[in-house]
């Protein structure tokens, strides 16, 4: 029997739990799972005390290309995503031009082709220019769904009240991804932020109820129109406990940074360089994340990577850009929660790649199982890394995770069965191809 890949003596995490075994890999799927004894490959990975994981997604990156690459481009943002042990990406429509037609989307994925390091797809902008086309649009080849911003955006990316609102959600069946922030509150609280303030005041400024008025908001429109929705890096213990209620419709992403990093150190140590939308809150927003990664309310982790130069972040608040890089450090920083006790490999595994399957509809990807892309994420529970800026792909350069020792840490990505990352180094040439949707 032979193979074009085989990995021998991983521990396998998969829908049997966790199994010492061997992986046989032909044509970029998973043709054998078991002992392989004296079977042959054309090459052969030797895993013996790593774990081997279904690949990860990462279904909430910005990457900027078109129009903004002096911040990051499709090959750097997919690079340093591959880098650390992400398969897959979503990628979101705020670029210039934004991706809000079918021509803004074949221009990315013709952008993509042989760049991306990742595989991918990219999501259509909901305006209420475009809403009458988006059940059309939604279901064509390398597009992830719509996703809507309701605050934080701006032109007509922006979605601020809910007339325009409802016409989205009413055109269109695929889950639909959210950025749940109430303009106009954040319009009547701007003048909060006088002379010399410092990035301490951000989530001030886009307090508690900013965010609950706009889930709440969503989730009625969505409740009344049977609609599937997906809200993005929720934050707060008020908007958890509420979507609690509506898990029937609705799906939760969380994130590395608020679950990580806490109001007022973060801006007392990184000043704007911890400032993204939604803020980082303090620890009583984060210790309630956590009861919702365990308690099952929330369904997914992304890290909506959103990277700025250090001349934009240096700039000042409020002048200074919201976001930051995530991709490269997603999987290290999750794996040293899991050394921590604060959630299973096994969460893990479902967060990152059962999750978004389940949520998407990804098609032939996210499992190990015969027939399924050989996609792979394996990783070292023992090894001791810690995380610098100069090791960032991102063309932005820093991360706020920078001087963090994590326990865990990827050391392979193995892309439909080809080799795109050993040992923190990129192997071979961009193989990124786009993603596919069972519901398309």
């Amino acid at each position: 029997m032979h193979f074009d890949l085989i990995i021998r003596h991983g521990t396998v995490v998969n829908q049997n739990g966790r199994t010492v075994t061997d992986l046989g890999i032909r044509g970029g799927k998973f043709a054998a799972i078991g002992d392989l004894g004296a079977a042959t490959a054309d090459q052969l990975i030797e895993a013996k005390n790593l774990h081997v994981l279904p690949g990860v997604i990462d279904s909430q990156v910005h990457y900027r290309e078109p129009g903004l690459e002096h911040k990051e481009d499709l090959a750097t943002g997919s690079a340093a995503a591959a880098l650390g042990g992400v398969v897959g990406v979503f990628e979101m429509p705020n670029t210039k031009p934004n991706t809000d037609s079918p021509a803004a989307l074949a221009d990315k994925l013709t952008r993509a082709k042989g760049r991306m390091w990742t595989d991918h797809a990219f999501y259509f902008g909901g305006t209420n220019e475009n809403a009458d086309h988006l059940a059309e649009w939604e279901n064509l080849p390398g597009c992830a769904g719509v996703k809507v911003f309701m605050g934080s955006s701006t032109g007509n990316l922006l979605v601020a009240d809910d007339a325009a609102l409802e016409r989205i959600i009413a055109h269109g069946h695929r889950r639909m991804a959210v950025h749940c922030e109430d303009e106009p509150r954040l319009l009547e609280r701007r003048s909060l932020i006088g002379p010399g303030a410092t990035a301490h005041l951000h989530p001030e400024w886009r307090d508690v109820e900013t965010a609950l008025r706009a889930t709440k908001r969503l989730v009625a429109l969505a409740v009344k129109h049977r609609r599937r929705v997906h809200v993005l890096h929720v934050t707060t213990a008020e908007e958890l406990e509420f979507l609690r209620q509506h898990k029937d419709i609705v799906t939760v992403e969380a994130l590395p940074n608020h679950l990580t990093l806490a109001a007022p150190e973060c801006y007392d140590r990184l000043g704007t360089y911890a400032q993204m939308n939604p803020p980082v809150r303090d620890d009583r927003h984060r210790q309630a994340l956590w009861a919702a990664i365990a308690d099952g309310t929330v369904d997914v982790l992304g890290t909506d990577h959103a990277p700025h130069t250090r001349a934009e972040k240096d700039l000042g608040y409020p002048q200074s850009p919201s976001g930051m890089p995530g991709s490269q450090t997603f999987v290290g920083v999750m794996l040293d929660h899991v050394a921590k006790g604060r959630l299973s490999l096994e969460r893990f595994v479902d967060l990152t790649s059962a999750g978004p399957q389940r949520i998407f509809g990804l098609a032939g990807k996210c499992r190990i199982a015969l027939g399924y892309d050989a996609d792979l994420t394996l990783v070292d529970l023992k090894k001791q890394h810690t995380i610098t800026d100069g090791e960032q792909a991102s063309r932005a350069g820093w991360t706020p995770f920078a001087g963090m020792t994590c326990t865990g840490w990827p050391v392979g990505t193995i892309i439909r069965g080809q080799q795109v990352m050993w040992d923190g180094a990129l192997v071979g040439t961009p193989v990124g191809a786009p993603i596919r949707f069972s519901e398309c």
